[in-house]
């Protein structure tokens, strides 16, 4: 018991330095650096996307740099997806939110928003070869919207009206590729992004005039962060006097603008995409990578514990380890990823960066898996094989030691390895909390070039030759422990 009492110490030890380190360093750059972390969509241009060097670019980009810069803050752009970005809004996670978010009522309960920026109206767009032509032609089909979003409310709000469905997606480009391909008929978006998409190639057509006319503001979270909230404001007032606000828009909307980022589209080859994003997605891959290793040393420690105390002879043990496995092995990781990035903070009042929860994240669920194969190897050795031990006068800790580990072990460590690539994959869906990881960044240059095919082809590669050469390793060890 003194072992497993040390091993549960230092799973404390290591989740209070992950989570201490986080505290500091996110408390220590904000108030000694002043820099604000704002929170943004990852798939709205031409209000927010990567461009040909992965750099966050778009007219709310250009705003708050441009205000920053001349009101003497700094800030950390932080490409979390619409809907992560408000719910990391609420839960402090954030300091503000500019992510072509409309003014509304509602918002404005949880949000206190800047003036206005940009205006705005939701239309519904087609296929280029739809009959569809108005709201009507909807009735008893399919339309894509996205979460969140004051389009996506406008369609939900007249959905019974006209007699159609709604289906939803966390980002722009899978709501046009929804319609394109034709699952759904119709989508409902902002007027300038959904300009924008057509006039760079969204084989996609506006059908409605604007409708639930609006305008769209900076955010931060009510009653907090007044300070920043005036500084927005009163550099926003700056830059519309001085002409910078309407040089910004035209960098993005003008003429010359869309007919450079049109044609550069129209190049882009599979081979020509590879290596002009090899970089980024190599990046994405390295924090995938880190991100894996990272929580299977931590789930590893976590699983070995919990699994022990389901074996050892103690009835209060066996019931902790069984409550563990039962809760966080049948907790689904996304939600288990949002309760850890968005619901935790609201707790505790202290943020947690991403990177530290997807860890946390991964650890408890890895770790219950983890846990439930290592009671399940030293379970299956007979338990002859104890009571022999016991009958030569060896006590319970090193007959566990010395006889009936080495023999589980052998049972375990395929698992283990099979564990490895299930977390590699897992790490995906972090991407719902911003980590930059490899699918985040298949998803973020979609944004930019509407080259989903050739981008998730590269990414499904990727991750195909890396779990390709686990699996070998798992085979390779399983032939090793055999012979």
């Amino acid at each position: 018991m003194a072992k497993i009492k040390k091993t549960l110490l230092s799973i404390v030890f290591s989740i209070v330095i992950l989570f201490g380190w986080s505290v500091f360093n996110s408390n220590n750059v904000n108030a000694d650096e002043k820099v604000y972390e704002i929170g943004t969509d990852v798939t709205f241009p031409p209000f927010e996307f990567a461009n040909d060097q992965n750099q966050y670019v778009g007219i709310d980009m250009d705003i708050i740099r441009t205000i920053a810069k001349n009101e003497g803050f700094k800030v950390k752009i932080k490409p979390v997806g619409f809907n992560a970005a408000v719910q990391a809004l609420d839960a402090g996670q954030l300091d503000g939110v500019i992510a072509g978010t409309t003014i509304t009522d509602e918002r404005k309960q949880k949000m206190d928003f800047s003036a206005p920026y940009f205006k705005t109206g939701v239309v519904m767009a087609v296929g280029q070869n739809s009959s569809i032509k108005n709201f009507q032609d909807l009735k008893g089909k399919r339309v894509a919207i996205k979460t969140g979003t004051a389009a996506g409310d406008y369609a939900k709000s007249i959905q019974k009206k006209y007699g159609f469905k709604t289906v939803t997606f966390d980002d722009s480009n899978n709501v046009y590729n929804d319609v394109t391909t034709g699952n759904s008929v119709a989508c409902f978006e902002d007027q300038p992004v959904m300009q924008y998409a057509i006039k760079t190639g969204a084989k996609l057509k506006i059908v409605t005039k604007p409708a639930n006319g609006g305008a769209y503001g900076f955010s931060v979270k009510k009653g907090h962060n007044q300070e920043l909230l005036k500084k927005f404001d009163a550099g926003l007032k700056k830059i519309k006097s001085n002409g910078q606000y309407k040089k910004i828009v035209a960098k993005y909307l003008g003429a010359s603008a869309v007919a450079s980022q049109k044609a550069h589209k129209t190049q882009n080859t599979f081979i020509s995409l590879w290596k002009q994003n090899q970089g980024a997605l190599l990046g994405g891959l390295e924090q995938t990578v880190i991100l894996t290793v990272l929580s299977i040393f931590f789930a590893t420690i976590f699983g070995i514990f919990f699994g022990m105390l389901g074996v050892v002879p103690n009835k209060f043990a066996n019931g902790v380890s069984t409550t563990v496995i039962y809760i966080f092995r049948g907790l689904p990781l996304l939600v288990l990823a949002l309760f850890i990035y968005t619901g935790v903070p609201n707790l505790v009042g202290e943020k947690i960066p991403a990177f530290v929860a997807g860890i946390i994240t991964l650890t408890l669920n890895e770790g219950a898996y983890t846990a439930a194969f290592v009671k399940g190897g030293i379970e299956a050795v007979d338990g002859g094989q104890m009571e022999a031990a016991r009958s030569l006068g060896l006590p319970y800790g090193k007959a566990m030691r010395r006889v009936i580990l080495p023999q589980g072990l052998k049972i375990m460590v395929p698992s283990f390895i099979n564990q490895f690539i299930i977390t590699l994959k897992d790490t995906s869906i972090l991407s719902i909390i911003g980590i930059l990881e490899l699918t985040q960044t298949g998803k973020i240059i979609i944004a930019r070039n509407l080259e989903g095919f050739k981008i998730w082809t590269m990414v499904a590669l990727i991750y195909l030759v890396i779990i390709t050469l686990l699996t070998w390793l798992s085979k390779w060890v399983e032939r090793r422990m055999k012979g």
